[in-house]
């Protein structure tokens, strides 16, 4: 290559151009070509170079010479392309190489041997002046360029968010979908929107996003949308003034943390930047219009409302999902915050037992996990060096569901013990109940038929119904678990599908829930006219036929349907005992936290076998979950839930009696239809007195004006409540009152009272009578046998107690579920107190 090309190359393909022709021409004559195989190391860290090298073709690399570990792993030589001038400044000023070049294609150079240079370089000084220039040039922009980004930093360090705080703790789906969510607004440069509840670290979210992106070493700042000027000065900046945050960003990151208090005269322009990417510096008033500028900055956005306005712009939206749907990753976090504390202590790290974490679980988390890690902390302070953070020490705020509740199983290990057992109910039921109930019925059809000769005559009247009307206020539904009527419908069940293998019909759930009430209704009607046209009390072989028709539907609905369709639905019995085990101080419920975290077989609702602690069972037999469970209705206590149950999430609870007529209940009204039926079922039971007290002439001989007085006896108490509902809708305009089928269930207390204090007379004197009874039975003489009768005037003072006790009951917790003032509800308290009133002059005096 001739001398004259060289130079022209040198002119047109490296730095050295600003040299003048002269000493280009001196340099040409002096180059000297070389050739490099590949991955050859053509100068080391370090050495003095050997000559001037300008590359021709091929590219090398420049790298430092450092130790292979994991921060210089993976990283690539930078790349030296055509053109390059190597060693210049090196030669002039006698320092070594300050990297190692090696070639990383076959390559061609131009040569120049470092004494030959070094004596050019004499001969030329302005070849020592030209460098000086430029290395004085080069200095002038990086002085510029640092006085640049020391302003930068000035003015961007008060909102600087250095790192981020942690990771998604966890495994569940939640913190799974929130990983990719985070990873997909990284990789572009759209806006992004982060919205959830308090206490949620959004902030540490939307940090993840930036140090996550390719921009990661761009800075990130954050700033309070509830500080910023109506005009947007900080972020826009102001013509020919200061620049605003979003030019001094350049291509970072800008978190607009609580987007809600973004003032209004704000909204359009951030509105604008989401749009065309682009914005104006504020100006005076009577200052030109700036032309728009582009935005590189990525915008994200943090709030705990909805901005519609905003959201329709963005890129991305990310819910941060609350604490209370991630209990699947609660131990891991505790785990994680435990660890974090006691690195920064110094202190050995506790283990968190699975009691302690079930009661977390167990709880809601208002604040998220700002509440969490707080609450770790507080339990590790308090617990000292101890090895174990047991549940005494991990002491979170109790929910409202949580409130005035005390779980029995864990106070009573050994009611926990008999619960879990064989014996209840099985070895009960089908020990002792399925032969009892038979040895009863065979007795009420065969034996004598008058209450005072027939001894299961008298257990069904005088002991039965007083005692399971004491038991519903303790605990509620219990009588269901040892029904004698399911029992044989689970006898048949089993038996039919032994002969005949088949798959039962599932339960109609659309048509029972809507009719099913009323059905139970009707046949609590039939029941009560049947009783009092025919003498049931008094009647041993129609209570037997009462006891075998409500065994047959047991049985024959069992026979169909799936577990126990009759008692959930259609029982009339259930379905009294179901709204009295509304007023119980006892509830089973779960801990929804522990389910929802742990539980993915859901064993206690399907039924399964053994696994873990939990034993094997057909699940629950009214298709129940204890951990929803709102109401002491649909639970008969058989505790196959807290059998299957492997996680002890299961409780018992003692509670204040009733509690869910005012929190969580759902008024239904077939409840309420039944309920006006087993008042209206009081007066009744006492039609004589009825008679004698109103000086009437009842005929009560007769069939038909016997029925016709019974069907009133049944309607007329309840046109009182409806009297009283009318009263406050008509004269309280101020006041707008709940619905009837609402406020009714304040009648509940007053209801159950009556029908005890009209039971209590058999109770207290006819059961006494049981040994004699039993004597008669079979044709014994009872002579002279010991009876228990209480006086009548303690009879009638816990008849009176009892209603008196029962209508205060149903003024208190009427003002608890109507939560209106005491004045707007008086009608309804002069209601309940006349049929107290009512109730007393029938049944005591």
């Amino acid at each position: 290559m001739s001398s004259s090309t060289v130079v022209t190359w040198l002119q047109e393909r490296t730095s050295l151009a600003i040299l003048s022709e002269r000493v280009l021409s001196a340099i040409a004559e002096l180059v000297q070509p070389r050739e490099l195989a590949a991955d050859s190391e053509l100068a080391a860290e370090g050495n003095p170079p050997d000559g001037l090298y300008i590359l021709q073709n091929g590219r090398l690399g420049s790298s430092l010479h450092q130790p292979n570990t994991a921060a210089t792993a993976g990283r690539s030589p930078a790349s030296l392309l055509p053109g390059t001038t190597l060693y210049l400044a090196e030669l002039l000023l006698d320092r070594p190489c300050p990297t190692t070049v090696t070639a990383l294609t076959d390559v061609r150079l131009w040569f120049v041997p470092a004494d030959d240079f070094r004596q050019l370089a004499d001969r030329y000084p302005e070849i020592n002046q030209t460098l000086s220039r430029q290395l004085a040039d080069q200095l002038d922009s990086l002085a510029d360029a640092f006085t640049y980004e020391r302003d930068r930093m000035e003015a961007l360090r008060p909102y600087l968010v250095p790192k981020a705080k942690r990771g998604i703790v966890g495994k569940s789906r939640y913190a799974v979908r929130l990983r990719s969510q985070i990873r997909d607004a990284g990789d572009d440069r759209g806006a992004v929107f982060i919205f959830g509840e308090p206490g949620l670290e959004k902030d540490n979210t939307a940090a993840l996003i930036h140090y996550g992106s390719p921009n990661r070493r761009q800075p990130i700042v954050k700033l309070n949308c509830g500080i910023l000027q109506t005009s947007g000065a900080e972020l826009f900046g102001r013509a020919g003034g200061k620049p605003g945050l979003i030019e001094w960003l350049e291509e970072g990151t800008l978190i607009l943390n609580n987007i809600e208090e973004l003032p209004e005269e704000l909204q359009p322009q951030i509105v604008r930047l989401l749009e065309s990417g682009t914005y104006i510096p504020v100006t005076r008033s009577g200052e030109p219009t700036q032309t728009p500028r582009v935005c590189n900055a990525k915008i994200i956005f943090i709030g705990e409302k909805h901005i519609p306005e905003i959201e329709h712009q963005v890129t991305h939206r990310i819910k941060v999902p609350p604490l209370r749907v991630r209990k699947a990753d609660l131990g891991a976090q505790v785990d994680y915050y435990i660890s974090l504390y006691c690195r920064a202590k110094g202190i050995t790290k506790p283990r968190l037992t699975p009691e302690a974490l079930r009661r977390l679980q167990a709880y809601d988390y208002p604040q998220n996990i700002r509440e969490l890690q707080s609450l770790v902390e507080r339990a590790l302070v308090q617990a000292g060096e101890t090895e174990e953070l047991t549940e005494e020490i991990v002491w979170p705020s109790q929910s409202k569901k949580k409130q005035f509740r005390f779980n029995l199983l864990n106070g009573y290990p050994g009611l926990r013990h008999f619960l879990r057992s064989p014996w209840w109910p099985d070895r009960i039921n089908y020990g002792f109940t399925l032969t009892f109930f038979a040895i009863v019925v065979a007795i009420l059809c065969f034996g004598p038929q008058t209450r005072d000769q027939n001894f299961a005559l008298n257990l069904f009247w005088a002991w039965w119904w007083p005692l399971i009307l004491l038991l519903f206020p303790f605990v509620g539904r219990l009588w269901c678990a040892v029904c004698p009527f399911m029992i044989y419908g689970e006898v048949t069940q089993k038996l039919s599908l032994w002969l005949w293998p088949r798959s039962l019909k599932p339960w109609p759930r659309q048509v029972a829930d809507r009719w099913g009430g009323w059905f139970l209704f009707g046949l609590f009607l039939l029941i009560f006219l049947w009783e009092e046209l025919w003498n049931l009390e008094n009647t041993a072989y129609l209570s037997a036929c009462l006891l075998l028709l409500i065994t047959a539907g047991a049985m024959i609905f069992s026979a169909i349907f799936e577990r126990r369709f009759w008692c959930r639905y259609l029982c009339p019995i259930g379905g009294m005992n179901g709204m009295f085990a509304k007023l119980s101080m006892t509830e089973l419920r779960a801990q929804q936290g522990t389910c929802s975290a742990e539980c993915t077989t859901y064993q206690c609702y399907k039924g399964g076998p053994q696994k873990g602690e939990g034993l094997e069972t057909d699940g629950c037999p009214l298709y129940s979950h204890p951990a929803q469970l709102e109401d002491n209705r649909d639970c008969v206590l058989c505790m196959t839930c807290l059998k299957a149950c492997p996680h002890r999430s299961v409780e018992f609870n003692l509670r204040p009696p009733g509690i869910e007529l005012w929190t969580t209940h759902v008024p239904q009204s077939h409840e309420v239809a039944l309920m006006m039926l087993l008042l209206g079922g009081v007066f009744l039971h006492r039609l004589p007195e009825i008679e004698a007290q109103l000086n009437l002439s009842l005929d009560l001989t007769q069939f038909w004006p016997h029925l016709g007085w019974s069907v009133a006896a049944l309607a007329i108490p309840v046109l009182v409540p409806i009297a009283a509902h009318g009263a406050i809708s008509a004269f309280n305009s101020s006041v707008k009152p709940k619905r009837f089928l609402e406020w009714a269930y304040g009648y509940l207390p007053l209801v159950l009272a009556g029908n005890l204090a009209h039971y209590l007379r058999l109770g207290l004197t006819e059961a006494g009578r049981i040994v004699p009874v039993t004597l008669a039975t079979f044709g014994l003489s009872g002579e002279g046998w010991p009876i228990w009768v209480a006086h009548p005037a303690v009879v009638e003072f816990l008849q009176g107690t009892s209603l008196i006790a029962g209508w205060v009951l149903t003024v208190v917790l009427t003002q608890k579920i109507a939560r209106q003032p005491w004045r707007s509800l008086l009608p309804q308290h002069l209601a309940s107190g006349i049929l107290a009133i009512a109730l007393w002059s029938i049944i005591v005096t």
